[in-house]
């Protein structure tokens, strides 16, 4: 199916939402299977309300030689919103091919700034790395993803060392990254609500292209073509410089806009575009680190 005609069901989708009375997510959710998984919901890494989040452990685990991988997946929202409930979809698309997957809240604005939400990922990851094995996972395949927002939160932790050293983690404990439409590069800032997200003395440090040393873990990057949210110029500076200290690297573009490419990991739009399929196939692929 081509982008325009993907395009075009998940606008029926959100029609259908609005018809409905409930946001696309729900509807989306409301169509995602549950006898792929079995879920441990509303588990606390840290003291506050947002300091959530939940666990999607597979029915059926994928058969490899390698122990089950262990997914973080953090959602985006411009760093201001976003629930973990509203993602159950990726957390069982991702289960429906055999992985451990973790989905946490995190502390946004205006409860929060910047590196406040990045502190809190950090923490999630190192309960994700203290706890998967209770679950079944391999903490020696551990990857962090991640969309929009997300994206940039992961791909920070995986450049800048300072985040997991504070929480007793070491950069090189993370086996893979994948990004979907991250800004990874988006200085100078052009909202007002954006400045104070992210304050003048702290600003520079947001930026992943920043930490890059040869050291970070291998990187799987999705891109929309059709974004308008994001740049997809993001994506290719930061391919560019992990490439050019010699890091491992992956970019995937496809004929999709900002929301759509997260959104095609929902059933039943997977089975119409090949996000899911590409995602399963490098997270079947990262090798272990100890």
């Amino acid at each position: 199916m081509t982008g325009t005609l993907l395009s075009k069901l998940l606008l029926a989708v959100s029609a259908g939402a609005a018809l409905t009375a409930c946001s696309p997510a729900y509807l989306v959710n409301a169509l995602t299977p549950r006898s792929t998984y079995q879920a441990s919901t509303d588990l606390a890494y840290g003291p506050s309300d947002r300091q959530r989040l939940d666990v999607y452990v597979p029915t059926q685990r994928a058969t490899s030689p390698a122990g089950t991988p262990v997914v973080v997946f953090f959602y985006g929202g411009s760093w201001q919103n976003g629930e973990r409930a509203d993602y159950r979809f990726v957390g069982e698309a991702l289960a429906s091919r055999g992985f451990l997957v973790i989905v946490p809240d995190y502390r946004t604005y205006p409860e929060v700034v910047f590196p406040r939400f990045i502190e809190d990922a950090a923490l999630a990851v190192r309960w994700a790395r203290d706890h998967a094995q209770a679950y079944g996972g391999d903490t020696g395949r551990l990857i962090l993803m991640g969309h929009s927002a997300g994206a940039q939160i992961v791909a920070l932790l995986a450049t800048d060392p300072r985040y997991f050293s504070e929480r007793g983690m070491r950069q090189d404990e993370i086996a893979g990254v994948v990004g979907l439409a991250g800004p990874y590069d988006f200085l100078p800032l052009e909202s007002d609500v954006l400045r104070k997200i992210f304050p003048e003395p702290v600003r520079e440090a947001s930026q992943p292209i920043h930490f890059v040393t040869g050291r970070e873990p291998p990187m799987w990057l999705g891109v929309g073509d059709s974004d308008s949210v994001v740049d997809p110029g993001n994506t290719e500076r930061f391919a560019q410089r992990l490439r050019a200290v010699g890091d491992e690297v992956e970019v995937r573009h496809y004929k999709l806009g900002h929301v759509l490419l997260v959104g095609a990991l929902g059933n039943p739009v997977r089975q119409f575009s090949p996000v899911l399929d590409d995602i399963a196939t490098y997270v079947s692929s990262v090798r272990p680190v100890n």
